[in-house]
Parts: C-alpha cells; structure tokens; sequence
C-alpha cells in the first residue's frame, strides 16, 4: 500500500541527498533525468563527485541548474589513484558556492578497490578538510562501520557533522552516528523485501534525523528495481519511509526536506534554471 498524503497529492516536495549526476549512466538524456524529477515534486538534488574528473563535471551540472547542488570528494575506490595535487584542486572548488558538503568520502573494505592502509590515509586527510573548509560531511561506509565510527570520532567530525550516506546498519551503529551530529540517509533498499535490519533502523530512527536519496544510478529502488536509478524515484523511498513508519508521506517528505535544507543550507525551493 503506497502511502497517501492527507489530501491526496502524490507529488508531496522532497530532496534528493545523494546522486550522481555526472556519470556516464546519464550522459545522453540528463535533461529528462532533471525534468522528470521537477515534476515529480524533487525541489533539490545533491550530486557527488569521487574524484577530480567526476567533481568538475559535478560542479559544471550544479553551476548550470539553481535547483542542483554540488557534494565534492574523492571515493574510498579512488583513494590510492588521487594524487595530492588532485586533492588540492578538489579542495579548491568545495568553496565555489554551489558546494554544500564534502564528500562522498570513508572506507569500503567490501571491494576493496583501494587498499585500506590507503583509504584510512585518504579518509582522515579529507575528514580534515571538510573540517577546515566548514562543511558537512559524506560518509561512505562499507563493511568498516566500527574503523569508521572510531575515525570519525579521532578526528573530530562532530564539529562539522554530516551524512551517513545508503545507511543499512544496525540500531547500536545509527544510536553512535547520531551521536556525533550525522543524519541517516535511506536509499531504494528501504523498497527491498530482504532489508529487515534497515526497516528497524529506519522504524526507530527520529524523524529530524532521516534524509532520503537515491543514489541514482545505482539502488534502484521497487517497483523500478533492475532499472536505471533517477532522482525522482526517491518517491518510492519516501512513501515505504512513510508506510513503514505509519505516518503520512506529507509529514515524512516535510520532515526529510527541512533535514535537508538545514544540513545543506538549501534555503528554500528554488525556480527554473540560470
């Protein structure tokens, strides 16, 4: 059953905290991708670079649309491949206007794409700018929750807090995010029939604590699963958000945006393109 807002409209004003606009899964119809959204009720997108080729496009997208905004960083994937210089030109153009967080930084040792003596190294340096540069950070965390955790605390994070991105760990790890001033964002999974661990989180999660995003392309959430990922399908999220939770999807996408806006600074929905 889809929830339903108290008057009925199906498009309640919503953000998108996590995409990724600047990949080749949208190089040739980005436009759409965009109008879909806007008539889905999206008011914003936050869309993140992982590293220096990715964040330029990510900044050219945000400078192009007043309604998209930019999250720079360099992806745990990336770590060993980013040279200093890169991290110096990232740190650079976090303090264009368009940026509202640092990120999407952290550690997966799922893949393992880079290794962890590097990602740790990389994890802490950019920890550290985002701390410098004054704002939230992007947390990337991949079978690393406790390494993470104990990062995040070492180096002081709670000063700028921030985002735990595609969160899908248990209620001890999200009670210590929170503790340390991040927010929660679900992703698509939340639609997923196997993601028990994430219902209970995201069931007990205070409401001024939850984001929703999509991770677009990626996550896809039900009935779309299989599927290309795209900002306005954070919908779906916010409406299981919203079922699972017994509460009305007007009071879940009021609360979600406003988390939104005070963690991003996003003062208020904004209009056509520059």
């Amino acid at each position: 059953m889809i929830a339903r807002s108290k008057n009925g409209n199906q498009k309640p004003p919503l953000i998108d905290t996590h995409a990724h606009l600047e990949m080749r899964h949208f190089s040739e119809d980005l436009p759409g991708v965009i109008h879909r959204a806007r008539n889905n009720g999206i008011m914003a997108v936050l869309t993140v670079g992982v590293d220096l080729p990715s964040c330029r496009r990510t900044l050219q997208i945000a400078e192009m649309h007043q309604d998209i905004f930019a999250i720079l960083g360099v992806h745990p994937h990336h770590a060993a491949n980013v040279p200093e210089k890169d991290l110096v030109e990232i740190q650079q153009m976090a303090q264009h206007t368009k940026v509202r967080a640092f990120g999407e930084i952290g550690l997966d040792f799922y893949r393992n794409l880079a290794p962890p003596r590097v990602q740790r190294e990389r994890f802490r340096q950019q920890i550290a700018m985002g701390r410098n540069l004054n704002l939230p950070l992007v947390i990337h965390s991949r079978d690393a929750t406790n390494e993470t955790l104990t990062i995040l605390h070492q180096e002081r994070a709670w000063e700028v807090g921030g985002v735990i991105h595609c969160y899908s760990g248990h209620n001890e790890a999200a009670k210590r995010y929170l503790d340390m001033n991040f927010y929660l964002s679900i992703p698509g999974i939340i639609t997923y029939p196997e993601a028990h661990d994430l219902r209970k989180v995201v069931n007990n999660l205070p409401l001024d604590k939850l984001l929703l995003e999509t991770d677009a392309p990626f996550l896809t959430p039900v009935p779309h699963r299989g599927a290309r990922n795209e900002p306005a399908y954070v919908t779906y999220t916010a409406h299981a958000v919203a079922t699972l939770r017994g509460q009305d999807i007007a009071d879940i996408a009021a609360a979600t945006t406003e988390n939104a806006r005070q963690i991003f600074q996003i003062d208020k929905p904004t209009g056509e393109d520059h």
